[in-house]
């Protein structure tokens, strides 16, 4: 028989053993309901009152088709959207959707793939239902397309499809040039508005020291003139060089500006040419920045 006292020491054992079980299962339980535990995800925070961080807003460059008299050109425009991930689609839907767009109504973007620096943009059917846009118009439709995606860092060409197809009438397009050829390239012979901009510094940005200028002209002799103004209008630096391209052709032009930041305030940077005729200063880009 066992003796009583063995008995007692038996139930001593098993209430531990009871009690060791119990504080395993809270602190498991714990690490499930609170911080995460290896191989987890954090949950995202509830609407619980607390101020969520907001992505800024995208500023987008989108190609229009212009119609000016007899001549037929491109307009950059920069236009800004809400953030998202999906980039090329929304500058897509910025350049189909605007009332300045030579896309038929009801022309619709199913999707943007990209692989390997090409994006193929896939429209729906409508699409090919444009009229009286003549020759020149259906080239620089597509070439609008082309630039204000290739605007992107990760795309060097564009294709196109119509309901996942990109033979038979597709290649047709709207009767004139088509999509012979695709995919297409970065063309901006035919941009003539505006005739200057600044891809860096972007607006708000930190002005670095020395600021690297650059953009894209068309302007007599390839003149191209910066200047960089403290908020009360000061001049804290300027430069000059030489497009890559004279008009009536366009060019890139690059330059760095030196200079002391203030200790306090706001700058404005301006981009610009003059005239050779009075020295007026000729379609003037400003930048607004900020200082280190």
């Amino acid at each position: 028989m066992i003796s009583d006292q063995k008995i007692i020491s038996l139930k001593k054992i098993i209430s531990c053993i009871l009690i060791l079980v119990a504080l395993a299962a809270l602190i498991t339980g714990c690490t499930i309901a609170g911080e995460p535990g290896e191989g987890q995800s954090a949950s995202k925070p509830g609407n619980n009152g607390m101020k969520q961080t907001e992505q800024p807003d995208i500023n987008l460059a989108v190609y229009f088709v212009k119609y000016d008299g007899e001549d037929v050109y491109l307009v950059r425009e920069v236009h800004t959207v809400p953030y998202t991930e999906h980039v090329a689609e929304a500058a897509m839907q910025e350049l189909i959707k605007d009332k300045k767009s030579i896309f038929p109504p009801g022309t619709e973007v199913l999707g943007v793939k990209i692989e390997n620096g090409l994006a193929t943009v896939n429209f729906n059917e409508k699409v090919l239902t444009a009229t009286n846009v003549g020759s020149a118009g259906e080239a620089l439709g597509i070439q609008s397309v082309v630039n204000t995606l290739t605007e992107l860092p990760n795309i060097e060409k564009v294709a196109f499809q119509v309901e996942g197809k990109s033979d038979g009438r597709v290649r047709d397009w709207w009767g004139h040039v088509g999509l012979y050829d695709q995919p297409f390239t970065r063309d901006l012979s035919k941009v003539y508005e505006p005739a200057i901009w600044v891809t860096h510094p972007t607006p708000n940005q930190v002005a670095g020291v020395p600021l690297l200028v650059k953009g894209s002209a068309r302007v007599f002799e390839a003149a191209v003139n910066a200047r960089l103004l403290d908020q009360n209008g000061n001049l804290l630096a300027e430069g000059h060089t030489t497009a890559t391209a004279a008009a009536p052709d366009r060019g890139d032009f690059e330059m760095s500006l030196k200079f002391d930041p203030p200790s306090s305030g706001k700058g404005l940077l301006e981009v610009f040419w003059t005239s050779p005729k009075d020295g007026s200063i000729k379609d003037k880009v400003s930048i607004p920045l900020q200082w280190p």
